[in-house]
């Protein structure tokens, strides 16, 4: 399924996904110095931003805090996933179905898999049903697209992450959620191999503004639709003011420079 223009996740073309499944995957220390950001009021509040086209988080918070804002922000239900207190390869397991995300008013859904790890098989063998039932219910789905395990020894070299996107389009995704591969024409090659499957760059840890937003002119002049940003909205003091410098540089073809 090609997400069109139309799409409550698509602006002029571009997407951009606030990710606060953070809770999970990483714990509260990822909150240390933007304590009130522990409260997940806060980040739904930042999703009301005209330049979020989606918020990705799970269950819990999508059961307590989403029924409040339903008619502000589009919902991009997280379905799987791991904390950093399990020690052996990653693996992110599934705790909500499809069924239940659009019960409760999903507009798209994600999904993360580990290429590479032991556990590979398993991952690809879980996202087969959550794509098909996605398309049942008519929603997008997002993979988040990560290679790790012991036989990659370079998790974003050009090859990696253009493997982890042709992995996208190759299971039925219909956007990919990739690292940055340490160059835009590593991050091109990576669009390429995607096909018509939208490519998301992963915002990974906060960076300065300047950096950030370098970073992401780079990655829409590469080719890819968007970004899926978490820590470098969420844990800067202002994070209004970045997003309004998202908007210009993702939607409106500002420059870094522009902005800033």
């Amino acid at each position: 399924m090609h997400v069109s223009d139309d799409s409550p996740l698509v602006r002029n073309g571009k997407t951009i996904v606030l990710a606060h499944d953070h809770g999970l995957e990483h714990g509260p220390k990822q909150f240390d110095g933007v304590e009130a950001r522990l409260d997940p009021n806060a980040v739904f509040e930042m999703a009301t931003h005209d330049a979020v086209t989606a918020l990705a988080v799970g269950k819990g918070l999508t059961e307590t805090y989403y029924p409040s804002y339903d008619d502000e922000v589009n919902l991009l239900a997280k379905l799987n996933g791991g904390s950093d207190l399990w020690m052996g390869e990653p693996y992110a397991a599934q705790n909500w179905s499809v069924d239940y995300a659009a019960e409760l008013g999903a507009d798209a859904v994600g999904y993360t898999v580990y290429p590479g790890v032991n556990d590979e098989p398993r991952l690809f063998e879980d996202f087969g049903p959550v794509q098909e039932r996605a398309r049942d219910h008519d929603l997008p789905i997002a993979m988040w697209s990560y290679p790790r395990g012991q036989a990659i020894k370079e998790h974003r070299s050009r090859d990696a992450i253009a493997y982890a996107a042709r992995i996208g389009l190759e299971l039925g995704g219909d956007f990919v959620k990739v690292k940055y591969p340490r160059s835009p024409g590593a991050m091109a090659h990576a669009v390429d191999a995607a096909g018509d499957t939208g490519v998301l760059l992963s915002g990974g840890s906060k960076t300065s503004d300047r950096e950030f937003l370098e970073l992401v002119e780079g990655c829409l002049d590469a080719g890819v639709s968007g970004l899926a940003v978490g820590r470098n909205v969420w844990q800067r003091e202002d994070p209004y003011d970045i997003l309004d410098k998202l908007e210009r540089v993702v939607f409106e073809g500002a420059s870094a420079d522009d902005v800033l």
